[in-house]
């Protein structure tokens, strides 16, 4: 940031008060035309953090495009106390052909930050990404989604070791936290390691706008300005009961032992008690039915859509809880199960 607190960047300038809307070329096509991305840069009037708002690393993952371009241009942000980095599509090549990685080489964009100037064709787009929209600032929000065929709870993931992160996690209030570190080339590892807290936020499944999610997501969002005074109007949000997952042992994908055609009995988000059935694997003639049940009571924070799989594919995300977490969901704040058989199925 120079004294004046413009935000710069290679090839231009936001100063305080203004507001940009910019396509940033970050790479080129096999034709020779720019690939450029979507670049949001609201700098307030008032002295304060510069945040950044990513989404779409992956380029199928579309919920988070949405809550970044509501605080971009839906939000009233004439008070805003700091810097706004909006940037709702990372991936566009991804983006435009509707797909999880880059189409050059299927390079996942979101192992390749920091990036590398002269290195391969992903590094170098995650360079000129994070040299001039990540790297100035001073914390970021990252949001993602599950993968094609799964959807996940929202929460978020985190390295709650860090202070610096902790805080920022405990900001966003969402009701389960995973704590781990970014694996290395994530935009939230690599950005925490140079001493930008990040927190990754998961929330529903690709290919989709999903209202529910993404209106939770930014209640995350006005609670997190509201810690770090970037709005003065907003309160931190508290989400009535919160589990925070750390060790190998509190969480597990349980997998498929035999192919077939997969009937799951909750939603993603139900709490599930040790020895119960959380889905039913059965063939065509629906014979053969093999039971998935919990190996402890728990938390689904990630579940299978497509229903059809093979041995070892995974079926759900199931993350251990507290006997105070545990009460707090039934008391009434945990989805109901779907379908769920009968003892004498």
């Amino acid at each position: 940031m120079s004294d004046d607190r413009a935000f710069t960047y290679n090839g231009g300038a936001v100063p305080p008060g203004d507001t940009q809307n910019i396509r940033y070329g970050i790479s080129e096509t096999y034709l020779g035309d720019p690939v450029r991305i979507p670049v949001t840069i609201v700098n307030g009037e008032r002295d304060g953090p510069t945040a950044f708002l990513t989404a779409a690393a992956h380029g199928d993952e579309l919920n988070g495009i949405e809550v970044v371009r509501e605080v971009a241009h839906e939000w009233d942000l004439s008070e805003l106390a700091g810097t706004l980095v909006c940037l709702p599509v990372l991936n566009v090549p991804g983006f435009l052909a509707q797909q999880r990685y880059l189409p050059v080489y299927d390079r996942d964009l979101n192992r390749s930050f920091p990036g590398k100037p002269e290195s391969t064709s992903s590094k170098r787009m995650a360079y000129q990404i994070y040299e001039n929209f990540i790297a100035p600032c001073d914390f970021g929000l990252d949001f993602h989604t599950s993968t094609r065929g799964r959807t996940n709870m929202l929460h978020v993931r985190a390295d709650m070791t860090d202070e610096a992160v902790y805080r920022l996690a405990m900001a966003f209030g969402s009701k389960v936290v995973i704590d781990s570190d970014g694996p290395s080339g994530t935009l939230r590892g690599e950005a925490t390691d140079d001493g930008i807290p990040t927190i990754t936020i998961e929330m529903g499944e690709a290919h989709r706008f999903q209202r529910p999610l993404i209106d939770d997501a930014l209640d995350g969002v006005r609670s997190v300005f509201a810690e770090y005074g970037l709005l003065e109007t907003d309160a931190v949000r508290w989400p009535g009961w919160r589990t925070i997952v750390a060790g190998a042992g509190e969480k597990t994908w349980l997998r498929a032992d035999s192919g077939g055609i997969v009937d799951t009995h909750f939603e993603s988000g139900s709490l599930v008690r040790e020895g119960e059935r959380i889905a039913t694997i059965t063939n065509p003639f629906k014979e053969d039915a093999v039971a998935v049940e919990a190996p402890f009571t728990g938390l689904l924070i990630g579940l299978l859509e497509n229903p059809v799989v093979y041995p070892g594919n995974p079926l759900c995300h199931l993350v251990e809880i507290g006997e105070s977490t545990r009460r707090a969901i039934e008391a009434g704040d945990a989805p109901s199960p779907v379908g769920q058989p009968t003892p004498s199925e």
